[in-house]
């Protein structure tokens, strides 16, 4: 696949065809593009053409869109948009990214938005995550995660982590819990492959898991990552 490059002849297309208000056009152009490098056109526009295109495109894209964009670019664009339409954004991002959109608002508005966001576990979430410092470990973290306890067996732990994994953009690790929701270890895919369906995940998992405090700062969580 070639890299995509930005042109001045594509981003006088692009605004052509939003001049014109042709809409259909514009997402036939933009259909298979990265979003971020939709992200890269929309920070060559003014504020309302980088709204239009943002109202223009489906929340499932311009979530991520919004995450790629120059701050001070989606900060203009968060402007023009509504309580619940900044809401539509957040229920498509990880609760990470959701949280960094959300400190970036102004205050008289965030409650609405939280508000306005249908799935109430997500909206929490957010907000035990605004909680913490952002230059800190828990300011970083995402709340998304696959987890298993180590009562179940493996036919039971696959079936739930397929349930748990529909809402995980990224899955890196498989954790394990005790029965006080208490972290015990990690599960390695091999070793769930290679194992009897009927057997306890307390024989399978592995009980050492690097971990950080959540009041750690980015750098010694970045020195912890590197060495292990």
């Amino acid at each position: 696949m070639t890299p995509f490059k930005l042109t001045d002849e594509f981003l006088a297309e692009i605004e052509l065809l939003m001049d014109s208000q042709k809409d259909l056009e514009i997402k036939s152009l933009l259909e298979d593009l990265h979003y971020a490098d939709i992200a890269e056109i929309v920070n060559e526009f003014k504020e309302e053409k980088g709204t239009y295109l943002i109202k223009l495109l489906d929340s499932d894209k311009t979530s991520d869109i919004l995450i790629e964009l120059d701050e001070d670019v989606r900060e203009a664009i968060l402007n023009n948009l509504s309580s619940k339409e900044i809401a539509e954004e957040l229920e498509e991002l990880d609760t990470d990214d959701a949280a960094d959109i959300v400190g970036e608002l102004p205050r008289e508005i965030v409650e609405e938005v939280i508000s306005e966001i249908e799935d109430r576990e997500h909206a929490k979430d957010i907000v035990d995550l605004l909680r913490y410092d952002e230059n800190s470990a828990g300011g970083l973290m995402a709340k998304e995660l696959v987890k298993v306890n180590e009562n179940w067996n493996v036919l039971t732990c696959v079936k739930e982590m397929r349930a748990q994994a529909e809402n995980v953009t990224r899955v890196h690790s498989i954790y394990v819990v005790d029965d006080e929701e208490m972290l015990i270890g990690r599960l390695s895919l091999k070793d769930l492959l290679t194992t009897s369906t009927k057997a306890p995940i307390k024989d399978v998992y592995i009980p050492k898991v690097d971990r950080v405090n959540v009041n750690e700062k980015p750098e010694e969580v970045a020195k912890i990552m590197s060495k292990y």
